[in-house]
């Protein structure tokens, strides 16, 4: 995967809303933190927009496309964060014009969540690194200050951060090293996406990535079992674990994990710290890296950004 230049004071970044609708004082609270960092965050047209019969969305979802195709296309624009996740990247990735987005050259691009659609289809059409982050109007991103330092530490000092250590209580669920390419991101969007244009390539060799908010266990046993049978798994070098909010008491969740995952022989760290809980951690998608489950470290060969 290609990696995106690092940002630098100055840099010109585009707020949008792929997904789900944004509260207007989190966006405002998003876009001081980000002005306090010395960044130009522009905010594109219909952050703001709600969807007249859906409200879950954030307006149409031609007018989503068109404000994430815009940012990405100007070339005033360094980065393209975004300002919350919800429901609806899938309604839009196939509207975007991948040709002129891959013409606009490489581009940070943040967000995570129902965002791993996005994820998953810049980094198969694109061939980029991207990072799976805080959103810019997210609760986590205006009320965690460790959030921000570690998502703004990879955006503009990224060799400081090539050690990512587990949130305390992050521990091995089955031991052991692994070397692959970090993917991955919301367990449920992964499931979905399959067989779909931008589905990517399946977990082979690779180091996956896992979370999930407001599911309970028998849907998690669900969507586990379905990338089970269809080989999505097979040959997965390690996995990381991420927050699992909303989704039962962790003590009834945790077999689960343990009997879906640990039949795949590889080493499984859980409760690392990233996806939707406090203090998440900011993790690159597409880059090399090694797992070290008892340790609870990930070690990137090489700084996020260029």
């Amino acid at each position: 995967m290609v990696r995106p230049a690092r940002l630098a004071p100055g840099a010109r970044v585009a707020i949008v809303a792929p997904a789900g609708p944004v509260a207007e004082d989190r966006l405002q609270a998003g876009l001081d933190i980000l002005r306090g960092w010395d960044l130009d965050p522009v905010v594109a047209p219909h952050v703001l927009a709600t969807h007249p019969e859906f409200g879950y969305l954030a307006g149409h979802d031609a007018d989503r496309a068109a404000d994430l195709q815009n940012a990405w296309c100007d070339p005033a624009v360094d980065a393209v964060l975004c300002a919350r996740g919800g429901y609806g990247a899938q309604r839009m990735v196939d509207l975007l014009d991948w040709t002129a987005m891959r013409a606009a050259g490489p581009k940070v691009f943040v967000g995570f969540s129902d965002v791993t659609v996005l994820h998953t289809a810049i980094a198969t059409r694109l061939g980029l690194v991207t990072l799976y982050g805080p959103a810019a109007a997210g609760v986590d991103f205006v009320k965690s200050e460790r959030a921000r330092e570690h998502l703004r530490a990879t955006l503009f000092d990224p060799e400081s951060v090539r050690v990512i250590h587990a949130a305390p209580g992050g521990r091995a669920l089955v031991p052991g090293r692994a070397r692959g390419v970090t993917l991955g991101g919301c367990l449920s969007l992964i499931g979905s996406d399959l067989g779909t244009p931008h589905a990517g390539r399946p977990a082979r060799g690779g180091l996956l990535m896992l979370e999930d908010v407001g599911e309970q266990p028998y849907r998690i046993d669900r969507m586990l079992t379905q990338l089970l049978r269809s080989g999505w798994l097979d040959g997965v070098a390690g996995i990381a674990l991420g927050s699992w909010d909303r989704c039962g008491p962790y003590e009834r969740l945790r077999p689960l994990l343990a009997d879906r995952l640990g039949a795949l022989g590889v080493p499984v760290v859980e409760e690392f710290g990233f996806g939707h809980c406090p203090d998440a951690l900011t993790l690159p998608l597409g880059v090399g890296a090694e797992l070290d489950a008892e340790s609870g470290r990930l070690t990137l060969t090489e700084p996020a950004l260029s």
